[in-house]
Parts: C-alpha cells; sequence; structure tokens
C-alpha cells in the first residue's frame, strides 16, 4: 500500500476505507462483524479510515475497532492507524451557531472514537449566506491550539472559500472532494489552489457510486428509480457531462484498459484519480472485507500515459460541470441540491 505524509507526523495510506455505508441504514448491524473488518482493512495497509460526526454510528464502530486493534495488535500499531472525521454542523443551525456548539460536537467525536486528540477535523458548511463559516472555522483552529485537535482539513469548500479560511491563518492539510473521471470539477481552480497553500486533495466519488464499474457496462440506460440517493447524485452528473452513451463509450474504454493490466473499470477508475496533482488518496466505500483485494489492487496499478492519454480521449466529448467544486450541490432548488440531507447531526448522540 502506498503511503503520503500528509503532513508531519500523519502519514496516510492512500486509499482511505470510507465510512458512509457502515453507517446505520446502509450496512450490517452485526458490530463484532464490522470491527474485524476493519481490523483485515487495517492489517493489510489500509490504515486510514473516514468517518463523520453525521455518519450515524460509525464513530462508535472505529471507536470500538481502535480498542480492539490495540488489544489484539498493540500500542505501535494502533499508532499507525488515521482516523478521519468531519465537523458538519446542521444547516437549520447555522445561523445561531456558536463556539460552544462546535465545541460540543468535537467532544462527542472524542468520546466516541475513544481518543484524547482527533487527527484530522474536516470541516463542513451547508451555505455561504450564513455567515458564521470562517468564524467556525477560526473556532476550530482554536480547538487545535487547546490540543483537541491535532490537524483541521476541510471538504467541499469551494476555491474562494478555502483560500479565506488558509487566509484567516487556518492551517488546512486536506481538502475532501468529489473527483472523479466524471466529474473534474476541481481542476478548474481547486487543484492549484491547494497545491499553492500546502493542502492535499482527498477524493470521494471516484467510481461515482459504483457506476464506473463493469457492472454497468454494456446497460440500457435506467429509465426507473435507481436503487438508491448515491446512483441518483452520479446520474445527475452522467446527464450533465454528455448523458449515456458518452459514459457507455467511457466505460468501453475503461474495460480496454483493465484487460490491458489485468484488473477491472472501478480499480482503474480509483487509480486514475491518484495519479492527478495534489490528490494524496482516494476514500473508498466498503461495507465489508470482500471489497478488499479490490481496494488493495487500487494502490498496486500504474496507468501508462498511454491509458490516460485513451481516457482523454473519449472524455474530451464531454461537457464540464458548472461552476467549482460542490457549486451545484449548494443550490438546494437545483437537480443537484434537491436531493442532499442538510440535517443529519445528531448533536446529542
Amino acid at each position: 500500500m502506498q503511503t503520503r505524509e500528509l503532513a508531519p507526523g500523519h502519514t496516510i495510506s492512500r486509499v482511505i476505507r470510507g465510512g458512509w455505508q457502515m453507517a446505520e441504514g446502509h450496512g450490517s448491524a452485526d458490530v463484532s462483524a464490522a470491527v474485524e473488518d476493519m481490523v483485515a482493512f487495517a492489517d493489510a495497509g489500509i490504515t486510514t479510515f473516514d468517518c463523520a460526526d453525521i455518519y450515524t454510528g460509525v464513530e462508535e464502530l472505529i471507536g470500538r475497532f481502535r480498542a480492539h486493534y490495540r488489544n489484539i495488535r498493540g500500542a505501535e500499531a494502533l499508532a499507525r492507524i488515521r482516523v478521519h472525521t468531519k465537523c458538519v454542523p446542521d444547516l437549520t443551525r447555522l445561523k445561531t451557531l456558536r463556539k460552544s456548539d462546535v465545541e460540543e460536537t468535537i467532544d462527542i467525536s472524542l468520546r466516541r472514537l475513544g481518543m484524547e486528540r482527533l487527527d484530522l477535523v474536516q470541516f463542513h458548511w451547508w451555505d455561504y449566506d450564513a455567515p458564521k463559516w470562517l468564524e467556525a472555522a477560526v473556532w476550530l483552529e482554536e480547538m487545535r491550539q487547546a490540543g483537541k485537535i491535532a490537524r483541521i482539513g476541510a471538504t467541499n469548500f469551494d476555491t474562494a472559500h478555502m483560500q479565506a479560511i488558509v487566509d484567516a491563518g487556518v492551517p488546512l492539510v486536506s481538502m475532501q472532494v468529489q473527483y472523479s473521471l466524471l466529474d473534474r470539477r476541481p481542476e478548474k481552480a481547486m487543484a492549484a489552489a491547494a497545491s499553492a497553500a500546502g493542502v492535499s486533495l482527498l477524493c470521494y466519488g471516484t467510481v461515482a457510486g459504483g457506476f464506473l464499474s463493469d457492472r454497468w457496462l454494456g446497460v440500457t440506460e435506467p429509465a426507473g428509480a435507481l436503487e438508491n440517493r448515491s446512483l441518483v447524485k452520479y446520474k445527475l452528473i452522467i446527464d450533465d457531462i454528455g448523458g449515456w452513451d458518452l459514459f457507455q463509450a467511457l466505460l468501453e474504454e475503461l474495460r480496454r484498459i483493465a484487460t490491458r493490466h489485468g484488473t477491472d473499470i472501478a480499480t482503474v477508475a480509483s487509480a486514475a484519480m491518484l495519479s492527478c496533482p495534489g490528490v494524496a488518496g482516494v476514500i473508498v466505500g466498503a461495507r465489508n472485507r470482500t471489497h478488499l483485494a479490490g481496494n488493495l489492487a487500487i494502490s498496486d496499478l500504474h496507468l501508462t500515459g498511454v491509458d490516460m492519454s485513451a481516457i482523454d480521449n473519449v472524455l474530451a466529448a464531454a461537457s464540464p460541470l458548472d461552476g467549482d467544486v460542490y457549486t451545484l450541490e449548494r443550490d438546494r432548488t437545483g437537480r443537484h441540491g434537491a436531493i442532499m440531507k442538510y440535517n443529519l447531526n445528531k448533536e446529542t448522540a
């Protein structure tokens, strides 16, 4: 497994185990099985785990895993584990948010994870018109200086707001963004600005909710309801960049590349993002360890210039998505924003 130093003293696996699919309503209710799955990932070299205060039950699961891993592997092995969580105040609370509210959120995450100091807190803010977004980022920096947080990142901020946070003296080390072969918005401005500010990109959505996989190759465009909100979200991206025919052409090219390398489409799609400038890691969703071998293969796959040129040739016909990072999703009346859930935090959970 490739690793990357995200900041001094903070080395991550370049493939990061995502926690969203472990949230209540998504994954198995078998806590013991979930913990053993995380042990398998950590033992195999995927030592970085992504979660959030709004992923119901996931911080507690990772807390159980950490305690169990220390017991069976020892303190030295546990020290290699990195946990990236998030601070995501609910939309309805943004205008009245106080520093004490943010402190309470951080304290809850510390308790759930069983940590004395959080490795990385990634800050998200739903609505820029609620004016405390910069103030809240500074509050997190004050908590970092107080020792509750080791490092601060952010998620889904656009380039201008990321720059404002950095300019305010908040030492961001990472920005988590939606970034895939289908969604290249970070390449417009974010990638260059983040690099200049010393901020690494952590990418989610690299397989577009599963669309970038062999499962969808040669499949007729779905006409009815899709099985989950994630697929709805990424189907909108496919529609916007050029539609189903272009998407199928991309899958066909990815299948040719996968065949040359003896792998699958999803692995190629994620490995392609690892090769992008400024990208420190890709976040992969996995309900259990049945996906472990495929996740490990992402780090092992080295795409050639010929491979990347073939992908670029197909995508030359794609229409660029509107706006900067997460601009479409912030329009709550638009097609992309209307499917989002904005009030998922349970502050007293």
